[in-house]
């Protein structure tokens, strides 16, 4: 939710990253930002919850990475 509603709001993400157990927004603004961006039109409980999973073993692997590490990179990857 958090990278999601960042990226509504035009910041670069590049260097955001997520604080355990921290907590922005209402519920439903979560669920807004996931109908939003799932890609479905009318998802299941099982389409969100599949999307959310999938959406923070990516952005959870990304943050682990070296190669996406913009102190790391620098500017190499600029609008990679």
């Amino acid at each position: 939710f958090q990278y999601l509603k960042r990226f509504d709001q035009g910041y670069n993400l590049d260097t955001f990253c997520y604080e355990a157990h921290s907590v922005e927004g209402s519920p439903a603004e979560c669920l807004q930002q996931f109908l939003l961006h799932c890609g479905i039109t009318d998802p299941s409980w099982s389409e969100l919850r599949n999307f959310t999973w999938f959406l923070n073993v990516q952005l959870r692997d990304c943050e682990a990475s070296v190669f996406c590490n913009p102190d790391f990179v620098q500017d190499t990857l600029q609008g990679f």
